[in-house]
This record gives structure tokens, C-alpha cells and sequence, in this order.
């Protein structure tokens, strides 16, 4: 398992852990009940809509993977904040394009390095690895991811549902511009961000609702994301919707409608 600490830390089950939710509202089972009454929660004061724009955040980081593998001929993907392992992951969309394709996750909750296996069964041609670290330690991201990437070569950089659990003054905008900083031209960001530009009184009650339990949630409007992206070329449509972001009509059919969260690729020249 390349680039997996070699031990488990401790599972804090007595606080709802971001990624565990986010398993929850995908109707997985890797959560604890702290996780689901947090997930129903927020769930019953949306009118449902959370479980829904889950699933939009997944398709989204489907298409933008399929994207730039067609589109920019990368091979490298860095995939920070990669959660507990959902079906497809992003090396099987991406191995599927490409099989010889190279993805390192990251993630610091301890449930997900347990199921990292999951997430280390790619194609022969193709290399998958998992470090156990914090968004917040992007140095050390780096370092380890380099024993699977070469970062002397384009690398897409997905931070797929992950910012908004970060905010501005515990260093958002350093981590995305250390981590953006190191990778070679032609590399890209991938990014889906919570704002509350749609549906502002839904998503302030979320926002209430995480902080309630420890957990904190910004919504950024479509200006304070765009600054994540500045100095890249968004490809088209830009900063939308994940809703209008390349939507697919034969995706599971599901009409999605406005989705609260802002989706964007920018390429690094």
C-alpha cells in the first residue's frame, strides 16, 4: 500500500467527522451515529436536499476527472480530502480513461486510511497510493505524494468538497497556493466549494448546524472562490453550478436542479 502510514490512529467517534457525514448522506455505512444524527440533521432543515447535492459533488468530480484526462493529457492526480471510498473512485474514472494513469489520496480521518485497500486497487499500468495527513500540511502531502507522482510532470490537483471546511484565517488560500505553487506547468485544480449564493437561508442553516457540532462550514460566493483559481485558465463553463458544470443527461437520471456548490477546473500555463 504505497505511502500508507503503517498504523491506525485512534477513531474519534464522539464528534461528526466531515468525511463520515459526506459517507452518510451517500448512504454509505462507514459513519457512526454521531455522524448520522449530524447527517439527518442538517438532511430534515434542507428539505433533503443535502443527500442530493452529495451526489451531484460526485458525478461532478467523475466528469471533471474524465475531462482532463481527454482534454489536457494528464496522467498524475493529487486528491486531497478524498473521504471514505465511494464507487467509482477517482482512480477508477480516471484508470478507466487511462489506464495508466497515477492518483495519491489524502485524508486525515482515520476510518479512511482503514479502508485505503479500496482505494489502492487500480490497473496493472497504473499506480495508486494513500497518505494519511491533514489539508492543512501541504509540505508534507507533497513529500510523500512524490513517492507515486512526479511532480516534474502536469498533475491535477482535486479538492473536491473540501474547502469549505477550511476557513480564509486557518489557511485556506495557503495550502491551495502551496500545493498549486509546486506543480509543473500544464498541472490543473479540480475544485467543488459549498456557497450560498442559490439558496443562502438552506445553506446558513447547514453552516449553523456544523458549528453547532464542532465542525466548521463556509460558503463562499462565486468571487471569494474565484480567487482559489487566480493566475489558471478556467476551462468552459468557468466557476458555475455543479449542476451546469458539462452535465451529462444519461447520469442515473437524476435531476439534480440548483446545486449549492460552485465546480470549476483551472489550468496552470
Amino acid at each position: 500500500m504505497t505511502g500508507t502510514e503503517p498504523a491506525v490512529p485512534l477513531i474519534d467517534t464522539s464528534r461528526p467527522h466531515p468525511a463520515r457525514v459526506y459517507d452518510w448522506f451517500l448512504g454509505g455505512k462507514d459513519n457512526y451515529p454521531v455522524d448520522e444524527e449530524l447527517g439527518r440533521r442538517i438532511t430534515a432543515m434542507q428539505g433533503g436536499d443535502a443527500p442530493r447535492h452529495a451526489r451531484a459533488n460526485r458525478r461532478f468530480m467523475a466528469r471533471a476527472t474524465r475531462a482532463v484526462v481527454r482534454e489536457t493529457g494528464i496522467r498524475q492526480f493529487l486528491d486531497v480530502g478524498s473521504g471514505i471510498p465511494t464507487e467509482p473512485n477517482l482512480h477508477q474514472v480516471a484508470q478507466s480513461v487511462a489506464p495508466d494513469a497515477r492518483v495519491v489520496y489524502v485524508d486525515n480521518d482515520p476510518i479512511v486510511l482503514a479502508h485505503a485497500e479500496a482505494l489502492l486497487s487500480g490497473t496493472p499500468q497504473g499506480a495508486t497510493g494513500y497518505v494519511q495527513a491533514d489539508a492543512r500540511e501541504p509540505e508534507r502531502i507533497l513529500e510523500r505524494a512524490a513517492t507515486v507522482l512526479d511532480f516534474d510532470r502536469p498533475v491535477a490537483l482535486s479538492l473536491i468538497a473540501l474547502l469549505h471546511f477550511i476557513a480564509d484565517d486557518d489557511g485556506a488560500h495557503d495550502l491551495v497556493d502551496t500545493l498549486v505553487g509546486a506543480l509543473a506547468p500544464g498541472s490543473c485544480l479540480v475544485l467543488s466549494a459549498l456557497t450560498a449564493d442559490f439558496d443562502p437561508e438552506n445553506v446558513h442553516r447547514g453552516v449553523a448546524a456544523y458549528a453547532a457540532s464542532g465542525v466548521t462550514l463556509v460558503a463562499r460566493s462565486h468571487a471569494e472562490t474565484g480567487q482559489f483559481f487566480e493566475g489558471l485558465a478556467l476551462l468552459e463553463p468557468g466557476i458555475v453550478s455543479l449542476s451546469d458544470w458539462r452535465p451529462d443527461a444519461d447520469e442515473n437520471g437524476e435531476k439534480e436542479g440548483p446545486v449549492s456548490l460552485y465546480g470549476a477546473v483551472g489550468l496552470k500555463r
